[in-house]
């Protein structure tokens, strides 16, 4: 049982770090998208 707390503790906080760098990515892919806007004027 100890084990079994210790493998879904890990998964949750590998959860939440993939949801940050996934959140991060659409951040960058944005910041992209209007440098290309802004050079297309």
């Amino acid at each position: 049982m100890k084990r079994l707390h210790l493998l879904l503790a890990a998964l949750a906080m590998l959860v939440a770090t993939a949801c940050n760098t996934v959140q991060g990515v659409g951040k960058d892919i944005q910041a992209g998208g209007k440098a290309v806007e802004k050079a297309a004027r």
